[in-house]
């Protein structure tokens, strides 16, 4: 089976602004075709975005061309190179070893309608000269877990890749045993990572960095070309968002799995979605990725791990920025704007509107309380906003997720005390609790139910999970079994680097 040229039916039109880097980025190949493919489930919100018609998402050209079995005329497939450290180790040349990026479109954004240009990437779809020992494919099962996990973020509000589609296959691929394929079309303004830039600084080609730094400030910092020196800047900005982006991680339990530069986002965007994990009993040493036997990413360590890879950007970037100075000067934003920032947000999770001296501690006690007995992290933040400056009812549902209900009670009184200090009204700080913190995220258990019925090509709780995560902040009654602590048979699940 060859991948075949297409008539174009459906209105599709790719740029290729990142072949226009040139050879030594990446190398051209077609994709390789998958068996009697089937559209399993497409994001409604991205479909909207590059302004596709949901009617045609059932057609042979659509599936054809989002799961690699035919190039559309426009487009120039390609897999590019990086290179990266995993697991705190130089690993060297890495690269898109099952990721082929067909091209670029323009999508609609929210605001005032303006165009935001998408590159468009098949995960899974064959080998590449990267795949250093793979097949090129990807699983139904860590497919499933991407495509949910992608849009369930950006339901959350944190900065993402997305997922426009899945689609499967009868099609075999050995794992730890056999398991079913499928194809995931993500889409992200850019896919160029940290690594993207170590590769051509460990391999001594200062023209080749350069030239993605430049071309990096052109299409994705533009504000920067007039600065003196917009390779610091580059630098800075990129440390400044990938502290918000790990502070907004910590605020909602998701746990990454796998903080590699490789796959860290020069866009500070959360990419390459592996064995990650929502918190559940909140533990901050939990290890969500079974393969990390030394803890490096658990979550307590994200914080720490961005800052080591802001450092390792800045070891590639330093030969254009020139001098170590201005390099440490950039750097040195990390801690102090992670700090602020999470503060920040932490204090709008307690339904705070001022900052007033004490009120890291008072986060501290009850962040330590509900570590003392694992309680539920995300019931823990969504119950805390049934809080009244009087005693009520309404609390009893977070009390009981605690053990120790007199250590909680007495937390409690502080916390109105501090509620009383601000005038806090109730309804008003719930509305706005209920608006940070959610009611809905992607629990391991949830996922495994979807991809088990997928399995059997029951795909209705794929979709399920997809209309529920949209608005993960939204009550949601007819789903509210969704939001209930995981059963007993979820503490069994384990994810890896295979996932």
């Amino acid at each position: 089976m060859s991948t075949t040229e297409l008539q174009p039916q459906v209105d599709l039109c790719f740029q290729n602004h990142f072949a226009k880097l040139g050879a030594p980025f990446f190398t051209t190949l077609h994709p390789s075709p998958i068996k009697k493919p089937y559209l399993i489930a497409v994001s409604a919100p991205m479909l909207k975005k590059f302004e596709i018609n949901n009617a045609h998402t059932n057609s042979a050209e659509f599936i054809d061309v989002f799961c690699g079995n035919r190039v559309h005329p426009t487009s120039t497939p390609l897999a590019a190179v990086y290179s990266g450290h995993q697991f705190g180790i130089w690993a060297g040349q890495l690269g898109d070893g099952r990721a082929i990026l067909l091209g670029d479109f323009n999508s609609v954004g929210e605001a005032d309608q303006e165009q935001q240009r998408h590159e468009i990437q098949l995960k899974g779809a064959g080998m590449t000269p990267y795949s250093r020992m793979g097949d090129g494919r990807a699983v139904l099962r860590s497919s499933v877990r991407e495509f949910l996990c992608s849009e369930a973020m950006a339901g959350l509000g944190i900065p993402t890749s997305r997922a426009l589609c899945i689609i499967g296959s009868d099609q075999y691929t050995i794992r730890e045993m056999p398991e079913k394929t499928a194809v995931v079309t993500r889409t992200a303004p850019s896919f160029i990572r940290f690594g993207s830039f170590e590769h051509w600084y460990y391999n001594d080609k200062p023209e080749q960095l350069q030239q993605l730094a430049d071309f990096v400030i052109q299409h994705h910092y533009p504000h920067l070309q007039d600065l003196t020196n917009p390779y610091q800047g580059l630098l800075k900005e990129v440390v400044l968002i990938t502290a918000e982006l790990v502070a907004l991680w910590q605020t909602v339990g998701f746990m990454h799995g796998v903080l590699n530069t490789d796959n860290m986002s020069i866009l500070g965007l959360t990419l390459d979605y592996g064995p990650f994990g929502f918190m559940e009993g909140f533990d901050p040493a939990h290890i969500c990725n079974h393969s990390d036997t030394q803890g490096r990413y658990s979550y307590q360590m994200q914080p720490r791990i961005g800052q080591w890879n802001c450092h390792a950007l800045a070891q590639a970037l330093l030969p254009l920025i020139g001098d170590i100075e201005l390099t440490q000067a950039a750097l040195s934003c990390y801690r102090e704007h992670y700090e602020t920032y999470y503060a920040n947000k932490l204090s709008q999770k307690f339904g705070l509107q001022e900052t007033m001296p004490g009120d890291q501690d008072l986060f501290a006690e009850y962040l330590d309380l509900m570590a003392a007995t694992q309680t539920d992290f995300t019931l823990a933040f969504r119950n805390l906003s049934q809080v009244t400056i009087e005693p009520s009812a309404q609390e009893n549902a977070l009390r009981d997720l605690f053990i120790d209900r007199e250590k909680l009670d007495l937390w409690l009184l502080s916390y109105r005390q501090r509620l009383q200090q601000e005038n806090s009204i109730d309804a008003e700080r719930q509305a706005r609790m209920n608006q940070i913190n959610p009611k809905y995220v992607l629990r391991n258990y949830l996922a495994q139910q979807a991809i088990e019925k997928a399995e059997q090509k029951d795909f209705s709780e794929i979709n399920k999970l997809l209309k529920i995560l949209e608005n993960p902040f939204s009550e949601q009654d007819e789903f509210s079994s969704y939001a209930q602590l995981p059963p007993d048979w979820a503490a069994k699940l384990s994810v890896s680097c295979s996932s």
